[in-house]
Parts: C-alpha cells; structure tokens; sequence
C-alpha cells in the first residue's frame, strides 16, 4: 500500500484551509486517511504552518512520500533535513549529536529569518497606515483652505447696497 503526506481542503470558497495528512494514495481527496499531522493556512502572511514534526518525520522514516506541496513545507519546518541527517546517523556517516546540533543551528537561523520578515511586514504595514494618514491629512488641509478662500472671496466682494426707496410725496 503506497502511503502519501497530502493536503486536505477544507473551508470556504476563497478561504481554503488545508489538513495535513497521511492517507493511502488511492484514496480521495477528501476521503479516507490515516493520521492527521498539521494543518497549513495559506490565507496568512507567512503563510501558517502548523504540523506535528516528530509524526510527520515517523512517516518520512516508514516511506511515505510526501506530495510536491507537503515537501516543500517539510522542508521549510526542518523535517526533511532531520530526515536526511538521520538517515547519516543510520549509516554511521555522523553521530547524533552531531546532527542534533547542525538541526539545532539550522532551526535557529531559520526562526531568526521568519521573525525578520514579520518584523519586515509589520514595519511595512506600519509606513503604510502612517502614509495614509499624512495623505488624509493634506487632503484635509487642502479643502480647508479653498473653504477660506472662498469665504475671504466673499467678505472682500464690495457689498452693494440697495438704495431706500423714496416714498412718493403724497400730493395734498
């Protein structure tokens, strides 16, 4: 039986969610599976990852192949070096704690790169709203002023006054 890591939809339309799971690679979609590892918002920005490592990498070392997607986010998580470092530990290439720390390392220079690029959005987000403002804020000066002018224009105007009317002298 050939076991895939895959995703499955769920969610509304345009805000599709995704289970991460493993399931038989004849089975549907939406169908029958075997374990749910994660799940996977791709709505987000960085998009949100959330799979149990340590189940994800069991199934990697029993053989199931994970979709193009899955691989991807496997490897962005760190499952597939663990993989590729244990797999070097099995054959005697390094020791575990030697690729414990090269994980270990990696994993950190990885969350330093994900927490630069929240930093990066929520800065941006920032300009943006402050830019926005400053732009509303002129718009506001621009129409108060032309509101002055205008009102200028009209006290300036010479003021015409009708003349009293005469009264007809009354022929007596």
């Amino acid at each position: 039986m050939a076991v895939r890591i895959r995703l499955s939809r769920r969610g509304r339309k345009k805000l599709a969610l995704y289970d991460v799971i493993v399931a038989d690679a004849r089975a549907p979609r939406d169908g029958k599976f075997i374990e749910k590892i994660g799940t996977y918002n791709p709505i987000t920005n960085p998009a949100t990852i959330d799979i149990d490592n340590q189940k994800a990498f069991d199934w990697l070392m029993k053989g199931a192949l994970p979709s193009e997607t899955v691989k991807k986010m496997l490897s962005y998580r760190g499952v597939t070096l663990k993989r590729h470092l244990q797999i070097g530990v099995i054959k005697g290439a390094i020791t575990q704690e030697q690729a414990d720390a090269k994980l270990a390392e990696w994993q950190k220079a990885k969350d330093a790169k994900i927490s630069n690029k929240v930093d990066s959005l929520s800065k941006a987000k920032e300009q943006a709203a402050k830019a926005r403002k400053e732009a509303e804020t002129k718009v506001r000066e621009a129409k108060a002023e032309a509101i002055r002018k205008k009102a200028e224009a009209l006290n300036a105007a010479p003021v015409v006054e009708a003349a009293p009317e005469q009264e007809p002298a009354s022929e007596a």
